[in-house]
């Protein structure tokens, strides 16, 4: 019933009978006559017939059936009034860039328009001018400026290298001109605006952060940091002072009334610095060592396009609407258990190598395996295995990996010294099972949690757990390795009741393999975020692990 209303209040458009109709006379007096909407649409019309079909104008005006949104007969309309107010507002963007320039001389443009008693062909001049504005700024708030196909592009360059991935996009929901249609129908468009904002990943709050860098920037940023050697905790040394303020400027170091704010390097600087350290994936020793000064002397500019690069990225992310949702960030090296929006658990993890990179994917955990076997990926056994079984045909038996006839139940285990490997060594065939045996050298360890997905990637134990000690953990074959597996697994029961933590435990004492499939699945989302608002409220950064920023830089757009 809604619809047909609707269909028919848009026929009443084309007959120049919406604004009585819909608004009653009064709004007809504000929007102009019929006579005006009437030659304003014919105008409308002839001028657009040359545009493509699926041009941004010629979309939009076939939805409002070629009625001026934004200039009326006597003024402009309350909606581009609207749009106006909302651009210039807008902290985010560049002051000295075209998008909030155009907005002042739009504005002003229409004004002169109509203290002038512009011409109709002035004034659907200035309308389609303030559509292509709004375009632009419904753009770049709800796409935003990063070449998604570019970079496609440049992420399929590398299989040349060997190097093969996938960033899966999730497009975003807003509908730009569904917004104007409904203002056109007398729903306020800064509220449509507003309520399209992206909300998942802390995004409104990065917002607020990107705002308060572009501050510091206007007030001149930060100075660099100069010290002739490491700073260790108690010394004294010049450019001590000059450390201090610049953490004091991102909120780092808050003064300590014991301190003499002096050049030596005392305990309230060196808690500033852990601070900083933390925030951006360092060694939190306090220790200011070339490693720490380099981050630190990062310009307040490439902070600032971090951010908005960042932001961009989480407005592709699938934005989740269930209970619970884990986050694997790949820069972070760390996966964070939301529940209702809040943390419960969290833990480092070791993802993909630069030349292995781990895909960035939206799926379900659907399934748990406990003491599992690990069959072995077709690229790992032609690139590492096979080489090795040429120079040494017992070489699997140390890793204690079975080679069977193929994939089935029945297939045949096989002594590898009886098969010649070196055919297989680039045949696009591999007609051999590699299977690793469960226990504690198994390189999946003794848990596999399974969101089945094309890149065979998921979430494991490992028996190399001396790597979750390093601060840069980008160690796998594309697949996420797990600090704390057990602890996961024991989140999962608590709220699928079928699997028992204690016997789950008793189970993994031996070898038998068992297979869970859950009766709630998780979402979980691999995202590569290198600047981000933790849980805490915190601004984090993290480097370009597999280079994206640099990728995705080259073509990135400047409004």
């Amino acid at each position: 019933m809604i619809k047909l209303k609707n269909r028919v209040l848009r026929l009443l458009i084309g007959l120049g009978l919406f604004s009585v109709i819909l608004f009653g006379e009064s709004a007809l007096a504000r929007t102009g006559s019929l006579a005006f909407q009437e030659n304003a649409s014919d105008m409308m019309l002839n001028s657009l017939q040359g545009q493509p079909k699926h041009s941004f104008l010629r979309k939009l005006y076939t939805r409002v059936l070629f009625m001026p949104v934004w200039m009326h007969e006597s003024s402009f309309s309350p909606s581009a009034k609207e749009l106006f107010i909302q651009i210039q507002n807008d902290g985010t963007l560049n002051k000295n860039g075209q998008l909030y320039k155009d907005s002042f001389l739009l504005e002003e443009e229409a004004q002169n328009v109509y203290t002038n008693d512009g011409t109709l062909a002035e004034k659907i001049n200035l309308e389609f001018k303030i559509s292509q504005l709004y375009k632009a700024y419904t753009d770049y708030t709800y796409f935003g400026s990063i070449n998604w196909g570019a970079f496609q592009a440049r992420i399929s360059n590398l299989i040349v290298n060997g190097v093969s991935t996938e960033w899966v996009l999730h497009r975003p929901d807003a509908d730009p001109i569904g917004m104007v249609e409904n203002a056109a129908l007398g729903q306020s468009l800064t509220k449509q605006l507003q309520a399209a904002m992206p909300r998942a990943y802390h995004y409104k709050v990065l917002q607020k952060k990107l705002k308060k860098y572009m501050t510091i920037r206007d007030n001149g940023g930060w100075e660099t940091v100069f010290l002739a050697r490491k700073l260790k905790p108690g010394k004294h040394m010049k450019g001590v002072d000059a450390l201090r303020e610049r953490l004091l400027v991102t909120g780092d170091y808050i003064p300590c009334e014991e301190s003499q704010e002096d050049l030596v390097y005392d305990a309230c600087l060196q808690k500033a610095v852990k601070h900083f350290q933390a925030r951006n994936g360092l060694k939190t020793d306090g220790v200011v060592g070339p490693g720490t000064l380099r981050v630190i002397n990062i310009s307040v500019d490439e902070r600032i396009t971090t951010i908005r690069l960042n932001l961009d990225r989480l407005k592709w992310l699938n934005e989740r609407q269930e209970k619970r949702h884990v986050i694997i960030n790949i820069p972070d090296f760390q996966l964070y258990f939301e529940e209702d929006g809040a943390l419960i658990q969290t833990m480092r993890v070791i993802t993909g190598t630069p030349k292995h990179p781990t895909p960035i994917f939206s799926d379900m955990v659907e399934h748990i395996v406990l003491n599992p076997h690990w069959n072995v990926p077709k690229s790992i056994i032609q690139k590492e295995m096979i080489p090795k079984l040429l120079r040494n045909p017992n070489a699997m038996s140390k890793q204690r990996i079975e080679v069977y006839t193929g994939w089935g139940r029945d297939a045949e285990k096989v002594n590898p010294a009886s098969i010649d490997w070196s055919q297989y060594r680039y045949s696009k065939h591999m007609p051999y099972r590699f299977a690793q045996t469960p226990g504690t050298h198994n390189a999946l360890g003794k848990v596999k949690f399974l969101f089945p997905n094309k890149f065979s990637v998921y979430m494991h134990d490992t028996p190399t757990k001396h790597l979750f000690k390093k601060d840069k953990r980008a160690f796998s074959h594309g697949c996420i390795r797990l600090q704390k597996p057990r602890e996961l697994l024991q989140t999962f029961t608590t709220f699928n009741s079928h699997i028992n933590f204690e016997k789950a435990q008793n189970t993994l004492k031996g070898k038998k393999k068992k297979y869970f499939n859950l009766t709630e699945k998780v979402p979980v989302d691999v995202i590569y975020l290198t600047a981000w608002v933790d849980y805490d409220g915190k601004l984090q950064f993290r480097n370009d692990v597999y280079g994206y920023d640099e990728m995705q830089l080259k073509s990135f757009r400047k409004w």
